[in-house]
């Protein structure tokens, strides 16, 4: 469908520019995959690795001069402290923030001891749903306690908060995080654009802020591309401008009467109609595809936003956290041994597995 011509060019660049970009990189750092797969720990706990000890704790947080993440848990638990274990505390890139940017610290709320002691100290109650605390060597709370609630997107925004305040400057694949779950937590609305050539179009659009994801595919005979967007950072009608200045706008697909009468005013009735049947495209994320980068596992907002940088000819490592880079960087070297295509694959699960298979090949 595309020109040969096109994808030489696309080739071109994207090979020269990694190979600007491996002649310039550091050297590879020592590896911050700390995932294990022995003994299982309690579900409660999620995948994070926790130090148990307080003291251990401050003593850590003290050399490395960061903040200590308390995880007051139930274990066993009730459902919801299962819940936050298997949810919130298992999201790949929550475990990988805790681990790295904290040190963290579980203590039982059930169990005699140091744990009873440490939960006095805190005034905590035992017995309870799950709890975090972020506080400095002294124990001194550096944000507000979190309780009652248990999502993804209340831990992110808390470690958010803890490193503004203890001024740090938060990496973006974390940043990123917190406007995924924002924007899921808030809503989102979904445009639908047609022009001509989508390739362009998830280039132009997965850059914007406030979108969240976008997929290539066809609709009335043109080639759309669906955006999902949180309307609270980026307006339709902002959409849409932006969209027609990338000349990404030809015809748009409204979702209702309110979209209608936006499109209209923007791009001209005759440029709008209802939305009909959708089919996607074969090649997601097209410029994010035809490189290694492919096999890496990304959230949706990591996936568009790096497609874009990809399509711009530059690397999408700043998108990435780092062990999504070291990852890449094995892959980049073993790109023989049978890797997925995880573009457009449920995150977890992907990781899951492409992290199973690099750590069982370190191994072996």
């Amino acid at each position: 469908m595309k020109s040969h011509f096109k994808k030489a060019i696309f080739f071109f660049t994207a090979v020269l520019t990694l190979g600007i970009w491996l002649a310039a990189r550091p050297e590879k750092p020592e590896s911050l995959i700390t995932a294990k797969h022995g003994s299982p720990q309690p579900q409660e706990l999620g995948k994070v690795q926790w130090l148990r000890s307080m003291a251990d704790a401050q003593v850590q947080s003290k050399k490395d001069g960061k903040p200590i993440l308390i995880l007051f848990q139930e274990i066993p638990g009730c459902a919801t402290c299962q819940r936050y274990g298997n949810v919130t505390l298992s999201h790949p890139l929550i475990v990988e923030a805790i681990e790295t940017l904290f040190v963290p610290l579980a203590i039982y709320n059930n169990k005699q001891g140091d744990d009873a002691k440490i939960l006095q100290y805190f005034n905590e109650p035992a017995w309870n749903n799950p709890v975090v605390r972020i506080v400095n060597a002294d124990k001194r709370d550096v944000t507000p306690r979190l309780s009652g609630d248990y999502s993804p997107y209340g831990l992110v925004s808390t470690m958010l908060n803890a490193l503004n305040i203890s001024n740090k400057v938060a990496p973006r694949y974390l940043e990123l995080l917190g406007e995924a779950l924002q924007a899921e937590r808030l809503g989102t609305e979904k445009a639908t654009l047609g022009m001509y050539c989508f390739w362009t179009g998830e280039k132009e659009l997965g850059k914007l802020p406030g979108v969240v994801s976008t997929e290539a595919g066809f609709m009335g005979g043109r080639e759309v591309v669906q955006v999902e967007y949180n309307p609270a950072v980026i307006s339709y009608e902002k959409l849409l401008k932006e969209a027609d200045k990338s000349s990404c706008a030809g015809h748009v697909y409204t979702e209702n009467t309110t979209q209608q009468q936006v499109a209209g005013q923007v791009v001209g009735k005759s440029a709008v109609s209802s939305k009909g049947n959708y089919r996607p495209d074969n090649e997601p994320k097209y410029y994010l595809s035809r490189t290694y980068w492919k096999y890496v596992p990304m959230t949706e907002l990591q996936a568009a936003r790096a497609n874009s940088l990809v399509g711009q000819g530059q690397m999408p490592g700043e998108v990435l956290s780092p062990r999504q880079l070291e990852l890449a960087g094995f892959i980049e070297k073993n790109q023989k041994m049978g890797w997925e295509n995880v573009i457009g694959k449920e995150f977890a699960a992907s990781w899951e597995a492409v992290f199973r298979k690099y750590s069982d090949a370190k191994k072996g």
